[in-house]
């Protein structure tokens, strides 16, 4: 079956940026905004829509020997309770890679999703399992986050990790951490986070602050939104993009 495309018009014209900064689009027929936030709003379906926190990294990395900052796991909890009190978001759904590693599930990272957990009781959590998600292993059940398999059909939207193709449903899905790279007249260059719109197919840019990024480039059908300044902004196919 042939899929039809993402946007209900070209990605050029869509509508113009909120005063938030967030970016209100059309994919599958429903009506979405990016959030500069680096996620998703559906708002028919009040569901928010991340990818990749990589919760526990920066343990990770200290349990293996690399002298990394912590604090990253509590700033990351906290801008995402944030954007569910200011969205009134009923369901959450995490793109994969949750968790980053088997050494993520620290105490102090358990204790604080447990804290977290309770300040958002009946807030639905849908985790599709990423690769990362399969090493780190199953949170606790006591948290009360629900565990799948991509695709996870919801709405019109096929839930996934990896980028990929569904026959009937536009996917979402995380793994790539998308980015951009502006280059200006005097040689110098900005990388930024971004989603990625093609027909049938949404990457979203990494949640989680302590992750890396893959540089994209706005080829034919794919459509690059950056991420930066508090807003989110459709980048035209002629703008100055490093390679």
């Amino acid at each position: 079956m042939s899929l039809s495309p993402v946007f209900s018009r070209p990605p050029a014209t869509g509508c113009a940026a909120s005063p938030t900064g967030a970016l209100p689009v059309v994919l599958a027929s429903e009506a979405v905004v990016l959030l500069p936030d680096s996620a998703l709003w559906w708002p028919a379906g009040r569901t928010l829509f991340i990818a990749d926190l990589h919760l526990g990294k920066a343990a990770t990395f200290r349990a293996r020997g690399l002298p990394v900052p912590g604090g990253t796991t509590q700033e990351n909890l906290h801008r995402l309770s944030r954007l569910v009190a200011a969205h009134g978001a009923e369901r959450l759904v995490i793109l994969g890679d949750f968790l980053h590693a088997a050494e993520s599930q620290t105490p102090g990272v358990l204790a604080a999703l447990r804290a977290w957990r309770a300040l958002h009781a009946t807030l639905e959590i849908v985790l599709v399992r990423g690769n990362h998600d399969s090493h780190a292993g199953d949170l606790p059940a006591s948290l009360g986050i629900a565990i799948v398999n991509e695709p996870h059909l919801l709405g019109p939207f096929a839930c996934c990790h990896h980028p990929q193709r569904h026959p009937t449903h536009t996917v979402l899905a995380g793994h790539v951490h998308p980015a951009l790279q502006l280059r200006g007249p005097g040689r110098d260059a900005l990388r930024l986070p971004c989603f990625s719109v093609e027909p049938g197919l949404v990457v979203l840019p990494a949640f989680g602050e302590f992750t890396g990024t893959f540089a994209l480039q706005p080829v034919a059908g794919r459509a690059l939104y950056a991420v930066g300044g508090g807003r989110v902004w459709a980048v035209p196919a002629a703008s100055p993009v490093a390679g």
